[in-house]
Parts: structure tokens; sequence; C-alpha cells
């Protein structure tokens, strides 16, 4: 596996930064990894990493650059203060916007072949719905996606196929929103939810202290398998 940071062009002359992970074998579709509001730091730079050695191109673009390029940030104390501050500065459009420009960037890759999916964490889990609600993806996932219960108003445009992981005790994601989201893509052949009982937000995090292991491993072979089946 090789990585590298790339430049992403985002339209008006301007660009940012993502970090592209390689699989061993050079080639193979591709998945775009979109960041808690923690930025693209060692953790998401790992979980890139992991979907690179699962055989994905896989990009993480660095989604806060119209604040502060290449931030990355701890879970707690001032850090988080910081995070939470940089989520509150970000126009949505633009972001959703920005992100559309990775994917077009992770698709003239010469090392991605096929089909681009994402899979997005917290923010971006609400992010990497939206992506799907603009098609610019073939597949997505949503890691407890904090405020998709809010955007409902898109969820007719989602045509990809998309997968939800949910927590059940997640502070920032109360059940009644989980519902509403189960209920709004009831008519949906193409969604699919799971629950992980007895767990919290962040849980796919090991540098969390939301970590579960066992969560975090199941919701990723049926990550994995999902992606597989549908990139």
């Amino acid at each position: 596996m090789t990585t590298r940071w790339i430049e992403i062009d985002a339209g008006e002359g301007q660009r940012y930064d993502g970090y592209l992970a390689l699989p061993r074998a050079g080639k193979g579709p591709g998945v775009i990894i979109v960041q808690e509001i923690f930025g693209v730091n060692a953790h998401i730079r790992s979980v890139a990493e992991q979907y690179a050695l699962a055989g994905y191109v896989a990009l993480a673009p660095d989604i806060f650059w119209r604040s502060e390029r290449r931030v990355e940030l701890g879970y707690e104390g001032a850090d988080r203060d910081k995070a939470l501050a940089l989520l509150k500065a970000v126009d949505v459009q633009k972001t959703v916007g920005d992100l559309g420009a990775a994917a077009a960037t992770l698709r003239a890759q010469p090392e991605t072949t096929g089909k681009i999916g994402v899979a997005g964490f917290c923010f971006g889990g609400q992010l990497a719905y939206l992506m799907a609600a603009r098609g610019d993806v073939d597949a997505a996932v949503a890691y407890y996606g904090g405020g998709i219960q809010n955007k409902l108003d898109e969820a007719d445009k989602v045509q990809v196929p998309m997968l939800f992981h949910y927590a059940e005790h997640d502070s920032s994601i109360p059940q009644t929103a989980v519902e509403q989201v189960k209920q709004r893509f009831a008519g949906h052949a193409n969604a699919r939810f799971f629950d992980y009982a007895g767990v919290s937000h962040g849980f796919n995090c090991s540098d969390r202290s939301a970590y579960d292991q066992h969560a975090s491993a199941l919701a990723h072979g049926r990550t994995l398998e999902f992606l597989s089946s549908n990139l």
C-alpha cells in the first residue's frame, strides 16, 4: 500500500488537498472517506488505509479547507471545542460541492477502476447522504450520520444503494431521529439499516472512548460486503 496527498480542483481557481491511499494491487474501485469534525487526522488516514488494504483506492478529502487547511484534532477539550467551531462555520452546500469535485478527481485517477462509493462518519455521514442525493457516487455509507433527519427532503433524490449504521445510545442522534430516517426510506428498496445495541456515537473510532471493537468490526464487514456488491 502507498499513500500520498493530492490536489482536488474545487473550481474558480481554487484547489484543496485529499489523502489518497492505494491498494497493493495498484488499482481498484474507489471510495471516498468523509471525515468526522476532527479533520483528516491520524484516525481518518488509518481508515483510508484500511480500505486500501481491502483493495480500494481511498481518498479522504480535507473538507474544512475553506476555514483551515489540513486541520488535525483530538476528541476532547480544546480540540473538541475547535472542531465544533469549524463545523459551525461550514457552508454545507459548498462542502457538498467540494466533495463532488473530490468524486470527480477520484474517478479520474489512473488507479481507479470502475465505480466509486463513499463512507462518511458523524457529520461526514450526513455529507455522504447528500452526495448520494446528488448522484456523485454509485453507493453510499453513513456511519451515525448526524442531521440526516433534518434533510429528509433529499431522500427521494437518493437513487443509489445506501447503507446506514446507527448506535443505540447515541447522544447526538436520538432514536426518534433514527426512526424518522427509517420511515422516510421505508419505500426505498436500495436502503439498508443496521442498529448496534449498547454502543455510542463514534463506536467505529479506536481513538475515542466510545470505541467498541465488536460493533466496529461488524459494521466494517457489512460495509465491505455492501461496497463489494455495489461497486
